[in-house]
């Protein structure tokens, strides 16, 4: 493969390199939510970018195609997203009941404050 038909893995591979960085470096939980979130798109523009086949239309049968794409890896990366999106909105609600009872969202500080008790 030449290296503009390698693009899509190279985006693939700098986004899932920055979240997992944000979730490894900072302690902020909302900053870590926000490099999981970024490291799980990283995982959707993958299997978006394999299942699409050059040439290839829907898989519906008609006169003059002979190439068709997949449709399963979209299927799959839609309910995905639902699935993000609700383990998002899970560590939200997890991440506010944490500042209600620690007062604080930094990592650092709530192990501190476990330690101390």
């Amino acid at each position: 493969m030449t290296l503009p038909g390698l693009f899509p893995y190279w985006v693939v591979i700098v986004l899932m390199m920055i979240g997992f960085y944000m979730v490894i470096a900072h302690g902020n939980l909302v900053l870590k939510i926000i490099g999981l979130n970024i490291f799980q798109t990283s995982v959707f523009l993958l299997y978006i970018s394999m299942g699409k086949v050059r040439g290839g239309t829907a898989p519906i049968i008609a006169s003059g195609f002979s190439t068709y794409s997949n449709p399963l890896p979209h299927v799959l990366i839609l309910t995905a997203i639902v699935v993000g999106i609700a383990t998002t909105a899970l560590a939200a609600a997890l991440i506010i009941r944490i500042h209600g009872a620690y007062g604080t969202i930094e990592e650092d500080e709530i192990h501190r404050q476990d330690n101390s008790l």
